[in-house]
C-alpha cells in the first residue's frame, strides 16, 4: 500500500488556517448526492496535500441535521483524500472530562433520526463492519502528536451522536451517562459513510462543556468561548499531526469492502 498524499479535514472555519502559507485552490464539487457544505480549499501543510471543508458552510450556516454528509465525504474522496480527519465539539458525560478536553472516541451509539447513513440504498447491498469505527493508524498518530504539543487525548470514550439542533433534556443526559462518555451532533454518518468509501477516519473532539446531567444548563454562549481557546492549541496539534500521515497505512480499512457484499 502506498503511503497517503491527501489528507481532507472537516471542521470549523478555524481549521483552516494550519494551512502553510502559499498557493491555495478552491474546488467547487458536484456530487451524486448533491453539494458538499461549501467550496473545499486546497492547500498544503508540512509537504500533505490537504482538503479542508467547513462541516456548517461558510458562515456556520448549516445545522447539524441538514448537513449533507453523503456529499461532503463523496467530494473529499473525489478530491483525492487518503484519510479523513474530522474536528469536532462536544459535550462531556463525565466529570473528569472537563471542558478544554481533547478527547479521541473509539466507539459510538447512534441516536440520530433522520439523515441518510449509507450510500448502498440499491443495487449490490454492503454491509460494512463497523466493529472498530475509527482507524487505529489514525488514532494512534493523533496520540503521539498530543502528547508531543502537550495537549494529550482522553482515549478510548464512547461518542453518542444525537439529532440536535436542540440540547438534551435532564432525563436524556443521564440516560446518556449509562452508556457513554462524551456526546455530540455530527460523528454520524461521517464516520459511517468514511468506511462505505474504504477511507481511514477519526474524530479529534473537543469538549466544550458538560452536557445538562450537571445540574446547569447547556449555553451557547460558553461553548463558544471554549471553542474560541481551543482553536490554537487544535492548530498546533493539526499541524504536528497531518504531515505525520503521509506514510504507510498500516491498517486495514482500505480493505473495508473486500468482504462486505452480499
Amino acid at each position: 500500500m502506498p503511503p497517503r498524499r491527501t489528507i481532507g479535514v472537516i471542521g470549523g472555519s478555524g481549521v483552516a488556517g494550519v494551512l502553510d502559507d502559499g498557493a491555495r485552490t478552491l474546488h467547487r464539487v458536484a456530487t451524486p448526492w448533491g453539494a458538499p457544505s461549501g467550496p473545499i480549499e486546497e492547500g498544503h501543510v508540512g509537504g500533505v496535500r490537504l482538503l479542508f471543508l467547513p462541516r456548517h458552510g461558510p458562515g456556520h450556516t448549516i445545522p447539524p441535521h441538514r448537513v449533507n454528509y453523503r456529499a461532503n465525504v463523496d467530494a473529499l474522496v473525489s478530491l483525492g483524500a487518503e484519510a479523513i480527519v474530522t474536528v469536532s465539539s462536544v459535550g462531556s458525560l463525565r466529570e473528569e472530562l472537563p471542558p478544554g478536553t481533547f478527547v479521541l472516541p473509539s466507539q459510538f451509539v447512534d441516536l440520530t433520526k433522520q439523515r441518510p447513513t449509507t450510500f448502498f440504498d440499491g443495487g449490490k447491498v454492503y454491509h460494512v463492519s463497523l466493529a472498530d469505527p475509527f482507524c487505529p493508524d489514525l488514532v494512534g498518530s493523533a496520540v503521539e502528536a498530543g502528547r508531543a504539543v502537550e495537549s494529550p487525548f482522553a482515549e478510548g470514550k464512547c461518542y453518542v451522536c444525537v439529532e440536535g439542533p436542540r440540547f438534551s433534556t435532564r432525563a436524556e443526559s443521564a440516560y446518556f451517562r449509562g452508556f457513554a462518555d462524551i456526546i455530540g451532533m455530527t460523528l454520524v454518518p461521517e464516520v459511517t459513510l468514511a468506511r462505505e468509501r474504504a477511507t481511514c477516519y477519526a474524530c479529534l473532539a473537543m469538549v466544550t462543556d458538560y452536557d445538562v446531567w450537571a445540574d446547569r444548563p447547556v449555553e451557547t454562549a460558553e461553548i463558544l468561548a471554549t471553542m474560541a481557546r481551543n482553536t490554537e492549541r487544535m492548530g498546533r496539534l493539526l499541524r504536528r499531526l497531518l504531515p505525520s500521515l503521509a506514510h504507510e497505512p498500516t491498517c486495514a480499512c482500505a480493505r473495508a469492502l473486500d468482504h462486505a457484499g452480499v
